[in-house]
Parts: C-alpha cells; structure tokens; sequence
C-alpha cells in the first residue's frame, strides 16, 4: 500500500469518528450517523482529487466509505459511554487534521504538482471534510470560528513538508503531520488565538 493510501486510510478513520460524534451531538438517527461521518470523512479528499484531476479515492477503493460507515455505526453504540463529547471531538479533529494535510500534501507530490498547488492541497484536504460536518450540524465551522488557528495550523504543517523535502518525501511529511498536530494542540491545550480584523470608523 502507497503512503498516500495509507494516510488517508487514517485520516478516513479519525474523521469519520469526529463526524460521527457530530451527529450523536444532533441526535440524528444511525443512517445520518453514516451520512455525516462519511461527509466528514472523505470530503476533503473527495475536492483534492477533483480539482487534481484524478480518480477520487474513495470511488476507486470503496473500502474508505466502508470504514467511515463502520466508524459511524460504532460511535452511534458508544457515544453515550463519553463524557464530553465535544471535548473528544475536538481533540479526535486535531490528530484527523494532523494525517489530512500530509495526505494531501503527498498526493499533490505524486501529481508533480508545484509548490502553491501542494500546499493548498494540504489545507484542502485537512480542512474541507471538518468544515462540511459542521455546516451540516449547524454547528458554526471550527475553520471559521473567530482567531480560531485551525486553517493557519494545515498551512504550519504544509509549510514544513516544502521545506523539508530535501530530507525526503517520508521525512517531510512526518514532519507536516508533527508541525501541524502540535500547533493544533497547543491551540487547544492554551487558548492560542490569532488576530482577528476589527473594524474602524473610516478616515474623515
């Protein structure tokens, strides 16, 4: 198995756990457990590959959906045995987005594509099934919350795959995949917020 597979293997899992707690926070029944769950499972990758211009990964191996729906009906039995369940799924999104952007970013290296291509990739691929599961929730995006460093973490983590690719491909994305879960959690861990625009009344 490729390790572009195999990252998104994990990323399919954790996501699909993540989307899954979503659902059980909007009390849906077990087939919008499936649903959102794998919404948030394979929909960054899902976009990656579009706009790549490749076969989606989840059409050619439909073994992904299969795990994500696996993940979803596990959940539905066990969601009740956790104590905070917004806590669990914060944390679960951090390590999801931890393997996401280096899926993406090992994808976009396989493409050939340049380096804007790749680390947009990364983010696209990290960010965009979280950002569906919330929107679908009604929930407000975690990508979008206010000074929340969410999409600044998948860009860290990408960043650091770019510059160190001349150790090699598996290196810089073991990189990517550290930079970008310690940024995520000390985010979560210390309240880390970045600017936000305020506005001002305009010049006379």
């Amino acid at each position: 198995m490729t390790l572009p597979a195999t990252l998104d293997i994990a990323s399919v899992l954790v996501f699909a756990l993540t989307g899954a707690l979503a659902a059980s926070r909007a009390q849906l029944d077990i087939v919008g457990f499936i649903f959102v769950a794998a919404l948030t499972a394979v929909g960054g990758g899902t976009v990656r590959d579009l706009i790549l211009d490749r076969p989606v990964f989840w059409v050619d191996r439909p073994l992904f959906v299969l795990i994500a729906a696996g993940a979803a009906v596990v959940v539905f039995f066990t969601a009740h045995l956790v104590e905070s369940r917004y806590r669990l799924l914060i944390w679960l999104d951090a390590c999801a987005l931890a393997v996401a952007v280096p899926a993406g970013v090992a994808v976009a290296l396989g493409a050939g594509q340049g380096w804007v291509v790749v680390l947009i990739m990364g983010i696209v691929t990290g960010c965009l099934g979280g950002l569906m599961r919330d929107v679908v929730c009604n929930d407000v995006p975690l990508v979008l919350q206010q000074g929340e460093p969410y999409v600044s973490c998948a860009f860290a983590g990408a960043g650091t795959a770019l510059l160190a690719l001349n150790l090699g491909t598996g290196p810089a994305l073991i990189l990517c995949g550290a930079v970008t879960f310690a940024a995520r959690a000390g985010a979560l861990a210390f309240g880390w917020r970045i600017p936000v625009y305020r506005s001002r009344p305009p010049r006379q």
